[in-house]
């Protein structure tokens, strides 16, 4: 039997393994009440947050949404997943790693102080869940992970923008271009790649496979999922969502927000069916609690995250079986 644990269990906790007895509304705030630790010691996923907002093209407010979200996902680990109908922490060892440190005050350290982070939890042989901060994370992040897994990657990207503008400064922090630089840099291939929920235009979107808004709401999620599923195969995948993916009535505390978006429904619907992927990473991001209306934002996230976290269960479980007890 896992150690049963009542109240404070992301500190008091000794075992990687199971969930305790909390109090929704009070305790230590780590993701769905998980360790905080830096030992990586047997660790399958770090849930880690990078509170990032100065690359917003708009409304700034992102680097509170790591907090945020940990905050929203309390009541996550109350009871079995739904609709799992398991508790991923059986069988998942899950660490809340803490933040990412950088200095806000020298932006050009930032970058590079992101993938070192990364590179020290992927080093381990842990996977990463990511907590934005802004969409500019995920290149950073995909550095590291391309180091790791080998280039190119696939990206499974969840947004209302395809942030592939163009964009040649090496140098420059902006959330709408880093998806421009990472195909050019060879990070991800647009050719086995797919961008969902878009509804913002570019000239170029740089031989990515766009699944828009308008086509998700025409032909359903099972469409969706199956060109997804196709598209990527078993390619090592990152998966990305920018919560601006959903429409504003669902997500309106954004940087970004873009009418027309998916539903909390069709975007849970998707991400629960991206369990045949070979996923390697992924992030929650734009997350922006100063526009957040009764947290529907970053509960919205946190489910999201959530669901990655039995994605990775279940793919344990099927290459190892379940957890002796």
């Amino acid at each position: 039997m896992s150690e049963q644990i009542q109240g404070d269990g992301a500190v008091r906790r000794a075992s990687l393994y199971g969930s305790g007895v909390e109090n929704t509304y009070a305790g230590v705030l780590s993701f769905m009440r998980r360790n905080y630790s830096r030992d990586l010691t047997g660790v399958d996923v770090a849930v880690t947050g990078v509170p990032l907002d100065l690359a917003t093209t708009f409304r700034s407010g992102a680097r509170l949404g790591p907090a945020a979200v940990r905050a929203a996902s309390v009541q996550l680990s109350e009871l079995m997943a739904f609709p799992w109908g398991f508790d991923p922490f059986d069988e998942l060892a899950v660490v809340d790693y803490g933040d990412c440190w950088f200095d806000a005050h020298n932006p050009l350290s930032i970058a590079p102080a992101i993938v070192a982070h990364a590179r020290t939890i992927l080093a381990s042989g842990a996977k990463m869940l990511t907590l934005g901060g802004d969409h500019f994370i995920t290149y950073p992040l995909l550095q590291a992970h391309a180091g790791k897994y080998g280039k190119p990657l696939s990206l499974v990207h969840f947004d209302a923008h395809c942030d592939t503008w163009p964009d040649d400064n090496p140098a420059s922090l902006n959330h709408g271009t880093m998806f421009y630089k990472a195909v050019k840099e060879g990070l991800v291939d647009p050719a086995t790649s797919v961008q969902v929920g878009i509804r913002t235009w570019n000239q170029d979107f740089m031989g990515f496979n766009v699944i828009d808004a308008p086509w998700v709401h025409e032909h359903g999620t099972a469409a969706a999922l199956a060109r997804i599923l196709a598209i990527v195969g078993q390619r090592p995948a990152y998966l990305t969502f920018d919560i601006d993916c959903l429409d504003p009535a669902h997500a309106p505390g954004t940087g970004t927000p873009v009418a027309g978006g998916l539903t909390s429904a069709q975007a849970l619907a998707l991400v629960r069916g991206l369990g045949p992927l070979n996923l390697v990473g992924m992030d929650v991001v734009e997350v922006a609690p100063p526009f957040d209306q009764s947290e529907i934002t970053a509960l919205a996230a946190a489910h999201l995250a959530a669901d990655m976290l039995c994605l990775l269960r279940n793919q344990k479980v099927a290459r190892q079986g379940p957890r002796r007890r």
